[in-house]
C-alpha cells in the first residue's frame, strides 16, 4: 500500500482523484495516506466524538465529525476529529450538511497510532492553528500523554493525570482528564 507519493499533484488533480482507505491528506504537492486505526486509537476516536457530540449536538453549539476532509488553504487534512461550531458547519443549497469542508475546524483532535511519525502530525495541528483553528489536541495512547495547543500560546502537556484539559470556547467544559480520556482504554 502506498503511503507517500512520490510525484508532485496539483490541489485540483488532487481533488479529482478517487478516495482511498484509510483516507489520505495534501500538503504542496505531496499525497500522504493516514495510517489504518487500530483498537487504542478507534477506541477513543469514537469515546471522545461521542463525549464531544453528547455535550453540544443536541444544544446545536457544536458537533464532532471523525475522519472530515477539510480543504484549507492549499492544503487538504484529514482530522482524527473535527469539531465545528453550528455556525460555522457548511450547508448545501437545501439546507443539509455539505459534503466539502472548506474551512478549518474550531477544535482539531489527533491520536497517534503505532509507529506513526509525530512531526507531521504537528505540522498538521501548528498549519490549522495558523487557518482559524482555536485549539489542537494531540493525543499520544503509547506514553498516556494529550499535549494541547491554544491559538496564540504555548502547548501544555498533559500527563496521565486528573488535571482538566483545556476545551476552546464556546464548547462547554467537559470536565475530562488525561486519566479520563485513557481509562476509556481499560477493558472491564
Amino acid at each position: 500500500m502506498l503511503r507517500h507519493s512520490e510525484t508532485s499533484l496539483t490541489l485540483e488533480e488532487f481533488l479529482q482523484s478517487p478516495e482511498t482507505q484509510p483516507a489520505s491528506e495534501y500538503n504542496q504537492g505531496r499525497v500522504s495516506q493516514k495510517p489504518m486505526p487500530q483498537g487504542q486509537h478507534s477506541t477513543l476516536q469514537v469515546d471522545l466524538t461521542e463525549t464531544i457530540n453528547a455535550a453540544t449536538k443536541r444544544q446545536k453549539i457544536a458537533r464532532a465529525y471523525t475522519e472530515i476532509r477539510c480543504i484549507i488553504g492549499d492544503r487538504v487534512i484529514v482530522p482524527d476529529i473535527g469539531v465545528f461550531t453550528w455556525d460555522r458547519i457548511p450547508t448545501d443549497a437545501q439546507g443539509n450538511v455539505a459534503n466539502q469542508f472548506n474551512l478549518a475546524p474550531n477544535w482539531l483532535i489527533e491520536i497517534l497510532s503505532p509507529h506513526q511519525a509525530t512531526i507531521p502530525v504537528i505540522d498538521k495541528i501548528l498549519y490549522s492553528l495558523n487557518q482559524g483553528t482555536d485549539m489542537g489536541w494531540l493525543i499520544d495512547p503509547d506514553t498516556q500523554t494529550i499535549v494541547v495547543y491554544p491559538a496564540q500560546q504555548q502547548p501544555q502537556v498533559f500527563h496521565n493525570n486528573e488535571a482538566m484539559l483545556p476545551i476552546p470556547d464556546p464548547i462547554p467544559a467537559l470536565n475530562l482528564s488525561a486519566a479520563d480520556i485513557f481509562a476509556w482504554l481499560k477493558h472491564p
